[in-house]
């Protein structure tokens, strides 16, 4: 299933391979939407899932920041929970809250709720992939999904959780139900990241937000089989493969074994100390993602751009860097900081 690309030399996908790149490509993740005024303007009075759901949106959307900023890739514009949304799950983006579910999942009865994923049940991204791709020309568009974990945890809550006690307690207590759920799941995922390579994505990437909720010991008996399902699966359309979660420090080394070609790293640790807990147990080295905290860009440019620096000079530890945040814009950012960024590391001397 391995397709060539006329994307292949771009920036984003040189170093996602850790292959030598004209300068550091840069993107950001939730840079469709959230602090764009454009953004605001377009999805007044129309719900997030909803506008997710019309390619006319999807494609405008996914199109502004990079024509804003001038990012090396571009970002689909969806959420995690769409697949489930359109598959016919009771599933809602409430705003300022996040996903809740009318009735979570808790037994054998609430998953059977949770069906596969078909084409034809997202069709509609299908339909804003193919246009995007037509119309971003040399610009990698990266398709991603939610991990099973993530997406588990708001159906078993019944939405965001501090400390995603129902969740464990399902681990724990009936490890063949949140087994049967994560697998389900996982399915998910795999459906709705190949149709988003299939109509021409150039790269994916696996959202693991709240993974950095759990031990190691927990990650990698819970979770880490069925992250590595998906990527697995998606192993064969020749495609990078991106691995994200928040807090997950102490996760690196078993993120890093699920499959994915690029770990995604939060502003905690610093590039160089991930790539030796990506490599501590013997593990080749990946190229790495972000890494700049968000709360700097109210910062000012003074204390911006040092931080740049030091970021560019850790990432060279890794056979790839690709500059990025180290978790998403904020709503409140200014726009005109995030075009500053992308410039700034642009410019910037990659050595030979």
């Amino acid at each position: 299933m391995t397709r060539p690309s006329a994307l292949d030399d771009s920036a984003y996908l040189l170093a996602a391979r850790g292959e030598r790149v004209p300068h550091t490509p840069v993107w950001f993740m939730r840079q469709a939407g959230r602090a764009l005024p454009e953004y605001r303007a377009v999805r007044e009075g129309i719900s997030m899932l909803e506008s997710c759901m019309r390619p006319d949106l999807v494609v405008e959307i996914t199109l502004q920041p990079v024509r804003r900023y001038g990012v090396d890739a571009a970002i689909f514009y969806s959420d995690i929970v769409l697949p489930l949304k359109a598959a016919g799950f009771d599933i809602e983006i409430k705003p300022g809250v996040g996903p809740v579910v009318a009735d979570p999942i808790r037994d054998a009865a609430g998953l059977a709720r949770v069906r596969p994923v078909t084409p034809a049940d997202v069709s509609f991204t299908t339909e804003s992939v193919q246009q995007l791709v037509s119309e971003l020309g040399g610009t990698p568009l990266i398709g991603f999904a939610g991990a099973p974990f993530t997406v588990a945890s708001y159906l078993v809550e019944g939405g965001p959780s501090k400390d995603f006690a129902k969740t464990k307690a399902m681990m724990h207590g009936d490890p063949a139900l949140w087994h049967a759920l994560a697998d389900r799941l996982a399915d998910v995922a795999i459906a709705y990241l190949a149709v988003q390579v299939e109509a021409g994505a150039s790269a994916i990437q696996l959202f693991d937000s709240w993974a950095g909720g759990l031990s190691p010991r927990d990650y990698e008996r819970f979770v880490l089989p069925h992250s590595a399902k998906v990527f697995d699966a998606m192993a064969g359309y020749g495609v990078p493969r991106v691995h994200f979660g928040v807090n997950t420090g102490e996760l690196l080394g078993l993120m890093s074994e699920v499959g994915a070609d690029v770990v995604g790293v939060d502003w905690r640790v610093p590039l160089d100390e991930a790539v030796r807990r990506i490599t501590a147990a013997g593990g080749a080295p990946k190229p790495v993602q972000g890494n700049l905290d968000p709360a700097l860009l109210f910062a000012g440019w003074d204390a911006i751009e040092p931080e740049i620096d030091r970021i560019l000079a850790e990432g060279r530890a890794a056979p790839g860097h690709i500059f990025n945040l180290g978790h998403g814009v904020p709503p409140d950012a200014d726009p005109e900081v995030l075009r500053r960024i992308t410039k700034y590391v642009q410019a910037a001397h990659v050595p030979a």
